[in-house]
C-alpha cells in the first residue's frame, strides 16, 4: 500500500504559485547562487520573483502566449531556471535541450516540439540556433543570456536576455495586473514542462508533464528525507534532464531551499568543495571518478599514508555504516572509527566537498556494492532512487536505516508498485506523464488498462519489499542453453571495476556471452605510468598486453561473481576485446544521458562481433568519428580478442 502524501494547498498547486508564496514568506532566504568570475553572486526569493517577472512580462511583449513552447539551452545557470519560470508564469511550456548537443540533434527537438522561442546561455548555444534556424519553421525568437561574442551578431531575431528583461520590466509598469492575472489562469493540470527521453531505441519522445506531476514528485521526496528550506544543493548535472529538474528545480520550488550553480564544468569539483551541499545528486559515474581520483593520490602518496589510509579505510568497511544507520556497535570499533574520521574520513570528506551532507542519491544506472559501501562507511549517507523521465524521476527511495547494497528501495510516498507476470515493473501514482508530445499512440501503449506504466524494466521484490532491478526488460534474453541473458547486469558488474569506464555485452540467443571494453583513460593510464609503460594516447594504451591482462583479470573476477547465482552461472563472459576507441554520444554510440544504444551499436561493429564468436585472434577495424569541433576522421586498429576466465563453463563454440 502506497504511503499517502499530505493535501496540496489549491493556491499552491503551480510552480508561479509557490514562486510568489516564498517571495512572500522568505523574501530574503538565498533562492540561487551562481559563482561568476570566481565569486559567489546570490539572488534571494524576492530577487528571483523580480527576475521571472521581468523575464515573463517581456517574453510577453515578444508575442509570447498560452501553451507556446519555449526552448532553454545552457549549463545551469539562475536565469535559466527563471526562464522555466517565468515561461509557467504565462502558461507556456519550457522544453530543456540537452547543452552539449550537436544542432542536428537540437533541430529534432525544435521541430518536434513546434519551439517558438528558445532562450539560451551564451554565443556557442547561439551558433547551433543560427546552424537549424530553416530547419525549424516555427522558430521565431533566439534569446542570449551571456553575450560576449555577440556584439556583431546582426539578424533580428536575436535578442539580449538583459534587454527582454527591461523591456518586461517597462511592461509591468504600464499592466501591473497582467502577470498575475496570467498566474490565476493557470491550472495543476497544466503542462509545466516538456522532457525528451534519452532515445536508446529510437528517436526521444517529448514527455509532457504537469504541475501536479512533479510538485508531486518533489513533496513525496521532501516528506521523506524530511527536507527544509535550509538545504543546499549543487546543480550541475543537465538542465534537461529529469533528474535535475525534480532536484534543483521542482523541490527547490516547493521546500524553499538554495540551488548553487558551478561556474563552469571544469570548476565543479572546486565549488562543491566551497558549498559543501547537505543535499546532493549524482549519477555513479560521478562518484566512481571521485574515489579514482581518491586511489589515484593514495598511489601516489607516501609509503606510511597510504598505510594510515588502508588502516582505517578497513574500520570504515567494518562498522561505518553500521554506525551511520544507528545499529549497535563495540566500543572498540567505536573508538577507531572515531580516530579514523579524525585523521582519513573527516579530511577526505572536506576534500570532496562532502563533509556536510546529510542526504546523498544516486541514480540513471546501477552502482557497485563496494563503491555504494564506500562512501557509506565514511558516514556519508548515499541512498539509491529508481526513476524516469514518465514518473518525474521519483518511483522507489531507500529509507534511512533500511539501506541494502542491492535494492533501489521501496516505494515513495503516493506510489504504486508492481509485477506483470514477465516481472516488467508497472507503476502508479500522481507523478505519471500526462502524455507523449504528439504521440497518442505512444502514450496508449504506455499506460495499461489499470492505469499503470509499464517501466520496461524487469525486476522483483524482495523479502522486505524492496525492489531489485534485473535489466531493462526488452533486454532480456536466453542464450542458447536457456540460461538467462541480462546485459546489462553484465555490464554493471564490469563497470563496477575503476579500469573499466564502459561495456557492452552480447549473447541473446547464441551460444555464450562476449563482450565489448572501454577502459578508462585516466585510471588506466595512471596505473600504466606507474609500470614505466609508455603509451601515445587512448588507442595505443588500449592495445597493450598488460593491458589486456588487468581486464581479463577484471572479466574473470566478474565471472567469478557470476558463477555464485544458478540463475546467471550460464552468462559468464567468455570472451571479449578492448575497443580502439571510447564510446561516443557524438557518434551516436550513447545518448546524452550516457546510456548504451545497444542496437546501434551492434549495427555499427558487425564485424567485431562475427570475430568475437568466429574464434578469431584479432580483427580489423576502421571507425569513422567526430570531433568537438565538426571535423571528422577515421581511427583504425588491429583489436585482439582474448578468452576470458570462466568457472565450469565449457569453451565458447566457434561458429560454422
Amino acid at each position: 500500500m502506497a504511503e499517502p502524501l499530505k493535501a496540496v494547498e489549491p493556491e499552491l498547486d503551480t510552480f508561479p504559485r509557490l514562486l510568489l508564496q516564498h517571495a512572500r514568506v522568505r523574501p530574503q532566504r538565498p533562492a540561487m547562487r551562481e559563482k561568476e568570475y570566481g565569486i559567489w553572486q546570490t539572488l534571494t526569493w524576492a530577487d528571483v520573483a523580480a527576475e521571472v517577472r521581468a523575464i515573463a512580462c517581456g517574453l510577453a511583449t515578444l508575442g509570447f502566449k498560452r501553451g507556446d513552447r519555449l526552448a532553454i539551452i545552457g549549463d545551469n545557470r539562475p536565469r535559466l531556471y527563471c526562464t522555466v519560470a517565468a515561461c509557467q508564469c504565462l502558461g507556456g511550456i519550457p522544453v530543456m535541450l540537452y547543452q552539449d548537443a550537436v544542432a542536428e540533434e537540437m533541430a529534432y527537438v525544435l521541430q518536434d516540439a513546434e519551439v517558438k522561442f528558445a532562450v539560451v546561455e551564451d554565443q556557442e548555444q547561439v551558433d547551433k540556433m543560427l546552424e537549424v534556424k530553416d530547419q525549424s519553421a516555427t522558430l521565431e525568437h533566439v534569446i542570449y543570456d551571456d553575450p560576449r561574442g555577440l556584439r556583431h551578431y546582426t539578424q533580428a531575431f536575436l535578442l539580449g536576455l538583459a534587454e527582454l528583461q527591461e523591456m518586461g520590466r517597462i511592461h509591468d509598469r504600464n499592466q501591473a495586473d497582467f502577470l498575475d492575472g496570467e498566474i490565476a489562469k493557470g491550472s495543476s493540470d497544466d503542462i509545466s514542462v516538456m522532457l525528451y527521453t534519452s532515445g536508446t531505441t529510437g528517436k526521444p519522445k517529448g514527455v509532457c508533464q504537469t504541475h501536479r506531476a512533479f510538485i508531486a514528485a518533489a513533496r513525496g521526496g521532501i516528506q521523506f528525507d524530511r527536507l527544509t528550506e535550509a538545504e543546499d544543493i549543487l546543480s550541475y548535472l543537465p538542465m534537461a534532464w529529469v533528474g535535475d529538474h525534480l532536484f534543483s528545480f521542482a523541490q527547490a520550488m516547493v521546500a524553499g531551499f538554495t540551488i548553487n550553480c558551478p561556474e563552469s564544468g571544469e570548476t565543479v569539483m572546486t565549488d562543491l568543495r566551497e558549498i559543501g551541499p547537505t543535499y546532493y545528486f549524482a549519477p555513479p559515474r560521478v562518484f566512481e571518478n571521485l574515489l579514482t581520483q581518491v586511489m589515484i593520490r593514495m598511489e601516489d602518496a607516501s609509503r606510511i599514508k597510504r598505510a594510515i589510509f588502508h588502516k582505517y579505510l578497513d574500520v570504515a568497511r567494518r562498522c561505518g555504516a553500521d554506525i551511520l544507520d544507528g545499529k549497535p556497535v563495540g566500543l572498540g570499533d567505536r573508538i577507531q572509527y572515531w580516530l579514523g574520521n579524525l585523521l582519513v574520513f573527516g579530511p577526505l570528506k572536506n576534500v570532496l566537498g562532502l563533509s556536510r551532507i546529510r542526504v546523498a542519491y544516486t541514480a540513471g544506472a546501477a552502482i557497485g556494492p563496494d563503491l555504494f559501501r564506500f562512501y557509506r562507511s565514511l558516514g556519508v549517507n548515499l541512498k539509491q532512487l529508481y526513476g524516469q523521465t514518465e514518473t518525474c524521476a521519483y518511483v522507489c527511495l531507500q529509507p534511512d536505516g533500511q539501506i541494502k547494497l542491492d535494492s533501489v528501495g521501496v516505494p515513495a510516498p503516493a506510489v504504486d508498485v508492481k509485477l506483470a507476470e514477465n516481472g516488467e515493473i508497472l507503476v502508479r501514482g500522481p507523478m505519471l506523464l500526462k502524455a507523449y508530445y504528439r504521440r497518442p499512440d505512444a502514450t496508449a501503449e504506455s499506460i495499461n488498462a489499470e492505469g499503470y506504466f509499464m517501466t520496461g524494466d524487469a525486476g522483483f521484490f524482495d523479502e522486505d519489499g524492496h525492489l531489485k532491478i534485473i535489466d531493462r526488460a526488452k533486454d532480456v534474453g536466453k542464450l542458447v542453453d536457456g540460461s538467462m541473458f541480462a546485459p546489462n547486469y553484465i555490464e554493471n558488474k564490469l563497470k563496477f571495476f575503476q579500469y573499466i569506464k564502459e561495456a557492452v555485452c552480447f549473447g541473446n540467443g547464441r551460444e555464450g556471452v562476449t563482450a565489448f571494453i572501454n577502459i578508462d583513460l585516466e585510471a588506466v593510464g595512471n596505473w600504466a605510468e606507474r609500470r614505466g609503460m609508455a603509451y601515445a594516447g587512448y588507442t595505443d594504451l588500449a592495445s597493450q598486453s598488460a593491458v589486456y591482462e588487468l581486464m581479463r583479470e577484471c572479466v574473470g573476477q566478474v565471472n567469478e561473481d557470476l558463477a555464485t547465482d544458478p540463475k546467471m552461472r550460464g552468462s559468464q563472459v567468455q570472451r571479449f576485446l578492448v575497443l580502439h576507441k571510447e564510446l561516443d554520444a557524438d557518434d551516436g554510440e550513447l545518448t546524452r544521458t550516457r546510456k548504451v544504444r545497444r542496437n546501434f551499436i551492434a549495427e555499427k561493429y558487425a564485424v567485431l562481433i562475427e570475430a568475437l564468436y568466429a574464434g578469431r585472434a584479432s580483427q580489423r577495424i576502421e571507425t569513422q568519428v567526430k570531433y568537438e569541433d565538426g571535423r571528422t576522421g577515421v581511427v583504425a586498429a588491429d583489436l585482439r580478442i582474448e578468452d576470458a576466465r570462466t568457472v565450469g563453463l565449457d569453451p565458447l563454440k566457434q561458429a560454422a
